[in-house]
């Protein structure tokens, strides 16, 4: 016996193991209520000026808004721009820049941005979550390009960890975004741009 099976063979006899049925079933008796209480007035408000705390930009807009406001948005920064093939095609329908649905690492490198969605968003921390499937696209795709312009449905946005993580789907990869990707050294100068987008802008979709 090696010394992690003696370490796991004590553990058991303080703690003795039980059936995978019963464990499952004493989770699912958890109370996940918690902080679900209020938050309903505010919420937009709250997220918007979290996400704005991370230097990013927040722009609210109505449905009818969404297409003139990315193409403004994309107009300031001329390129070719990345899109997942579901994105729906109101939200560029007033955008004269050019969008690449090809996914290669080429084709990413030589892109001004992307334009994607979400699956939710947490107001208590303005934090954009990513699940990478309808609107979405692939991972690369939010992490390559030093642009990255996320639409945020107002139904999507949760007003804490514990509610959004509800309705996400754990088996899915997550991407969790706050802020533009920035990074310090040992001496606290902070730079942005190394692990992903150097500038994130969101559109809060209100209803």
């Amino acid at each position: 016996m090696n010394a992690r099976e003696e370490i796991l063979r004590r553990i058991d006899g303080i703690v003795p193991s039980r059936p995978a049925a019963e464990v499952a079933a004493a989770y699912d008796r958890i109370d996940r209520g918690y902080l679900r209480r209020h938050h309903e007035e505010g919420v937009l408000d709250l997220f918007a000026e979290r996400v704005a705390d991370y230097r990013a930009t927040v722009l609210r807009v109505s449905a009818a808004e969404v297409a003139p406001a990315l193409a403004e948005r994309l107009a300031a920064r001329p390129g070719a721009y990345g899109v997942p093939p579901d994105l729906p095609p109101e939200w560029t329908s007033a955008t004269d820049a050019p969008l690449v649905r090809d996914f290669s690492a080429a084709s990413l490198d030589g892109l001004a941005g992307a334009v994607t969605g979400c699956a939710a968003a947490i107001a208590e921390t303005g934090t954009i979550v990513l699940d990478h499937g309808a609107a979405q696209g692939p991972r690369a795709l939010s992490l390559v390009p030093d642009y990255h312009l996320i639409v945020v449905l107002a139904g999507q946005v949760a007003p804490d960890v514990p509610e959004a993580l509800g309705r996400l789907d754990p088996r899915r990869p997550l991407t969790f975004v706050s802020g533009p990707s920035a990074t310090s050294d040992i001496e606290l100068s902070r730079v942005e741009g190394v692990h992903g987008p150097r500038t994130l802008e969101v559109l809060v979709v209100h209803e």
